[in-house]
C-alpha cells in the first residue's frame, strides 16, 4: 500500500506564517499525525504532497520522516490536482493508494483497518461521518442506499445541504484505477479539481464502499477554533485511556498529557499539570498541581510537589522535588535526593540521598551521595567564556550562602562553613572557611544615635 496525504492547502483561515499542517495538536505537528497512521497501516510507501510552505514542511520531513517522499503541487487548484501531482511517485505498478488529508490528525488506525476490508469488493471506499454541524463539508448523495456522487457545500442544493453524512476526505483506492480515474477529472466552474469526483465516476461502473467514523475522529484543522477542538479530543482520549491502564488523573479538564507520554500504575495526576514529549513517570507516582514536565523520566515513587518544572531531566525513584523547583536539560537526581524550594539545576548530578532543600543553583555540577547544600549555595559556573564543573564528593556538609567558583572539588566528608566562597580544592574531611572576622563594637550604635540629634 502507498499512502498519499494532502499538505499543499494555503492555509489562509489559520492566520499564520507557519504551514497549517506545522501547527502542533498533542505536542507534535498535525502532519506527523496521518504519517503515523499511514505506517502503522501498512503502507510500505509515503507520500506527501506540498505546496504552500513547501520549503519549511520539506524541512520538517527531512529531519522527522527522512524516508517520506515529497510531491508538489505547483499551484493551489483543488485536492484533486493535488492527487494527480503525486501520479508519478505512486507509480504504475502501485497496489492500493490509501489518501489522507493532512490537517485531519485524529483519524484512527481502527478505522483505516475497517476501509481496507470494506474496499475488498469495490475499486474505491471512503469514510463517512455525521457531525453535528456538517456546514463547510462535502455531501454523501445516495440512490437506493448507494453513494452516487459528493457534492461539496457551495455546489450543493438546499435539500442536499440537509444531508448529515459527510465526507471525511478519507480514500483507499485500487491503485491502477486510481491512475485512470484521476486523469477523468475535471475542473469545477470555479477552476477546482474536486478529488470528490471520483465517488462519481467510481459509481457509474461499480460500487463504491463506505465506513462511517466518529465525527470527532475526523475534524478537520481550518483555523486556531479546530485545532483547540481537535487537541480537546486528543487530550481526552489520551487521559482516558491512562485512567483505563490505571493512572489516577484528579482532574481531566485542567490536566494535557502528551499522547506520547507513558505513565505507570498507581501514579497520581493532580490538577492544572502539563506533562509533555517523551516523558516517562513510573509507577506510584505523584506530580502535584501546577507541574510541567517535558522530555523528561520520573523514576517510580518519586514526589513531584506543586508548580515545579522539569525539562530533559531524570529523578530517580523516591526522590522528592518542589515546591517551585526548575529542574533545567542534563538533571539527574539519584535515589531519594531531596531538591526543595526554589532550588535550580542544569547539568547536576545529584548522588543518592543528596538533599538541597532550599534557595540554591546547582549548574554543571556534581554533588555526591547524602551530601547537604545549605540555602542560598549557589556553583559559579560561568567565568564569561566558558562554563566550568564543580565537584563535591560524597556526604559533603555544604553551610548556608556559599558559593563554589568552579573549576573546584570538595573531598568527601568536608564540611563548607556558611558565607563562604571556596575558589580551591578542599581536602577529604576538612573544614573551609573564607568569612571575614566578625567584630563587635561596643556602644556604638548608641554613640550614632546622639550623633544625629
Amino acid at each position: 500500500m502507498v499512502a498519499v496525504i494532502l499538505a499543499a492547502g494555503l492555509g489562509t483561515r489559520m492566520k499564520s506564517r507557519l504551514p497549517k499542517v506545522l501547527h502542533r495538536v498533542g505536542g507534535r505537528p498535525m502532519l506527523d499525525w496521518p504519517i503515523a497512521v499511514a505506517r502503522a497501516a501498512g503502507a510500505g510507501r509515503i507520500v506527501v504532497v506540498v505546496g504552500h510552505g513547501a520549503e519549511a514542511v520539506v524541512a520538517h520531513l527531512r529531519d522527522t520522516h527522512p524516508d517520506v517522499q515529497t510531491a508538489t503541487q505547483n499551484a493551489p487548484r483543488g485536492s484533486g490536482d493535488a492527487a494527480r501531482a503525486a501520479l508519478p511517485r505512486i507509480g504504475r505498478g502501485a497496489g492500493p493508494v490509501l489518501i489522507l488529508c493532512g490537517d485531519v490528525p485524529l483519524i484512527q488506525s481502527a478505522t483505516i483497518s475497517r476501509l481496507r476490508a470494506a474496499r475488498r469488493s469495490a475499486p474505491l471506499a471512503i469514510v463517512t461521518c455525521r457531525p453535528a454541524d456538517p456546514l463547510g463539508y462535502g455531501r454523501i448523495v445516495r440512490e437506493a442506499g448507494r453513494p452516487v456522487r459528493i457534492v461539496e457545500e457551495k455546489d450543493a442544493s438546499a435539500a442536499e445541504r440537509r444531508i448529515a453524512e459527510v465526507n471525511a476526505g478519507v480514500y483507499l483506492c485500487d491503485g491502477p484505477w486510481l491512475g485512470r480515474a484521476i486523469r477523468r477529472l475535471r475542473p469545477s466552474r470555479g477552476g477546482e479539481v474536486y478529488l470528490t469526483d471520483l465517488v462519481a465516476i467510481a459509481a457509474r461502473t461499480s460500487r463504491v464502499a463506505t465506513v462511517e467514523a466518529d465525527a470527532r475522529e475526523m475534524i478537520g484543522i481550518n483555523d486556531r477554533a479546530d485545532l483547540a477542538r481537535a487537541e480537546a479530543v486528543l487530550r481526552a482520549r489520551t487521559i482516558e485511556a491512562l485512567q483505563r491502564s490505571g493512572v489516577t488523573v484528579c482532574d481531566p479538564a485542567t490536566t494535557f498529557v502528551d499522547p506520547t507520554v507513558r505513565i505507570g500504575q498507581d501514579t497520581e495526576i493532580h490538577p492544572g499539570v502539563q506533562i509533555r514529549g517523551a516523558t516517562v513517570i513510573g509507577r506510584g507516582c505523584t506530580i502535584e498541581s501546577g507541574c510541567v514536565i517535558t522530555d523528561s523520566r520520573i523514576e517510580d515513587e518519586a514526589q513531584i510537589l506543586p508548580h515545579t518544572v522539569v525539562r530533559e531531566s531524570r529523578v530517580g525513584r523516591g526522590a522528592r522535588v518542589g515546591p517551585f523547583a526548575h529542574l533545567r536539560p542534563g538533571t539527574d537526581l539519584g535515589n531519594a535526593v531531596h531538591v526543595g524550594n526554589f532550588v535550580e539545576t542544569k547539568k547536576a548530578r545529584l548522588g543518592a540521598g543528596a538533599k538541597a532543600n532550599h534557595l540554591a543553583y546547582l549548574g554543571d555540577a556534581e554533588i555526591g551521595a547524602h551530601s547537604n547544600i545549605g540555602a542560598g549555595t549557589i556553583t559559579c559556573n560561568y567565568d564569561g567564556f566558558v562554563k566550568h564543573v564543580t565537584v563535591l564528593e560524597e556526604e559533603v556538609f555544604v553551610g548556608s550562602d556559599t558559593q563554589f567558583v568552579a573549576p573546584v572539588r570538595v573531598g568527601r566528608g568536608a564540611y563548607i562553613g556558611a558565607g563562604s566562597t571556596i575558589t580551591r580544592e578542599v581536602p577529604a574531611g576538612a573544614l573551609a572557611l573564607s568569612r571575614a572576622p566578625q567584630q563587635i563594637i561596643e556602644g556604638w550604635a548608641a554613640r550614632r544615635l546622639r550623633r544625629r540629634r
